[in-house]
């Protein structure tokens, strides 16, 4: 039987190194001077000091208040603010000042809007591409609560890589995740693979899920198309947030990512400090 007291007492490969460099500082500097939003800090991302010391960002359209409250997030929750009409050429700029060569982008959710921010996501994913010819893309999307037409409008946009993340597993899902269900979930990356668009999803550890669920949901990812994974630790970012029932060893990363490839996938992240976009540009498949 597993000792809880020393399994959630953080261990030392989880030590965070902050963004620091100058060009850490640019990146920090030109997304203020423009006004927009980071997953970077608004989900207080472990991996801030490697990506903005290499000049990379993932950007979070939409605003930096969601309308949903899932219990591992650090996203503000509640009613947002109107949308930026002119924020999709101002990330598109931003790319392009930055050198960027793979652009990941995410969002909040925004169930407040008839469209639930479909539109908003085409025009962005749009600008960007208009700018930056030679640029590779992942876009990170809510589910737009399964409506499949709407995701349409974000393939139609075709990004090399779509990504829609599972966050936990079938059981757990009711209480980590404020709205979405596994199903929906699932329903929306059937759809992007069926696209022909590299469908991508990920989910965390250390929430108190069974590595039988683990594995589970790799084979179901898997039978709906899914070619790319991340198994990343949950961190507890709050004292307001779900807490972490474990620290997942490296080696038992390690040996996920096994499993995963032997499996099927085509590409596995998979380390206590993985997150959606850690190495995305790995994941464009030919």
């Amino acid at each position: 039987m597993k000792d809880k007291k020393n399994s959630r007492r953080k261990p030392e490969w989880l030590k965070i190194k902050l963004p620091m460099g100058d060009l850490a500082v640019g990146v920090n500097q030109l997304i203020q001077k423009n006004e927009l939003h980071t997953i970077c800090t608004s989900g207080m991302c472990p991996n801030q000091g490697e990506c903005w010391g290499c000049g990379t960002a993932t950007f979070m359209i939409g605003g930096d208040i969601c309308t949903r409250g899932c219990r591992f997030c650090n996203v503000k929750t509640g009613r947002p603010n109107l949308l930026d009409e002119n924020e999709p050429d101002k990330v598109a700029t931003s790319i392009k000042t930055l050198k960027v060569k793979h652009a990941v982008i995410t969002s909040v959710d925004r169930d407040d809007l008839e469209d639930y921010g479909a539109n908003h996501w085409a025009k962005t994913i749009k600008s960007i591409k208009d700018l930056n010819k030679e640029i590779t893309m992942e876009v990170l999307i809510p589910d737009f609560n399964g409506e499949l037409n709407l995701v349409d409008k974000i393939i139609e946009q075709n990004p090399e890589v779509i990504s829609h993340n599972m966050e936990t597993t079938r059981r757990l899902t009711p209480t980590i995740r404020s709205k979405a269900t596994y199903n929906q979930s699932l329903k929306v990356l059937k759809h992007i693979a069926e696209s022909g668009i590299t469908a991508k999803s990920g989910i965390m550890l250390g929430l108190g899920e069974t590595e039988e669920e683990i594995l589970q949901v790799m084979d179901d990812l898997l039978e709906v198309g899914v070619k790319v994974m991340t198994i990343g630790q949950y961190l507890q970012p709050t004292k307001n947030n779900v807490e972490v029932e474990e620290y997942v060893s490296p080696e038992k990363f390690a040996e996920y990512k096994e499993i995963g490839l032997k499996k099927g996938f085509k590409v596995v992240e998979s380390g206590p400090l993985v997150r959606s976009s850690y190495h995305a540009e790995r994941h464009v498949i030919k």
